[in-house]
């Protein structure tokens, strides 16, 4: 009865005993045993700098800057460089957000122009290029006439194909951003 006396102790004497100690060794070996070592971990794989884009804007300019809102319109002109191949692409959209300093103030512009497919150039010529001219009336969201100020823009090219339920982006370019000073 000696030798299961030590299995049938009461929880508090266990500690203190050699099989208590005995017993705790063991747990934490196991459990030493059972969690994943740090060494085995999988580290992440490097990612290097994202590379641009096939989609690009070559060239963005925003006339007249400063720009007075009872002087017309005012227009951002975006020269595209297209991607070597469209991969079933078939309308282009150039958009453009506006906002002013509080940010109460805002436009989104859109044009979307339909892509004629092209081949892909194997023999080392430039893609093509397509030039969209946005237009802003100086509105904003409520048809209300913007105030002065420093007013921050973002322009951004899509590559856009047509799917069941409609126009699926397929591509997005990387935006560009500056300010207009509208007076």
């Amino acid at each position: 009865m000696t030798i299961c006396r030590s299995f049938i102790m009461p929880c508090s004497e266990l500690p203190g005993s050699w099989t208590g100690r005995l017993s705790c060794l063991l747990l934490c070996a196991a459990l030493l045993l059972w969690t994943p070592s740090i060494a085995s971990a999988k580290p992440k794989p490097h990612q290097g700098p994202r590379h641009e884009p096939e989609l690009r804007i070559l060239d963005l300019k925003v006339s007249p800057n400063p720009y007075t809102v009872s002087s017309g319109a005012l227009q951002f002109s975006v020269l595209i460089q297209l991607p070597k191949e469209l991969n079933g692409a078939t309308l282009l959209e150039v958009s453009s957000f506006i906002t002013s300093p509080s940010k109460n103030s805002l436009r989104f512009l859109t044009k979307r122009t339909a892509l004629e497919p092209h081949a892909a150039s194997t023999d080392g010529t430039a893609p093509p290029q397509v030039t969209v001219v946005l237009t802003w009336d100086g509105l904003d969201q409520k048809n209300v006439t913007s105030g002065a100020g420093l007013y921050r823009f973002e322009v951004r090219p899509k590559l856009l194909a047509n799917g069941e339920k409609g126009p699926r982006t397929q591509m997005v370019g990387w935006p560009k951003r500056g300010t207009i000073e509208v007076k």
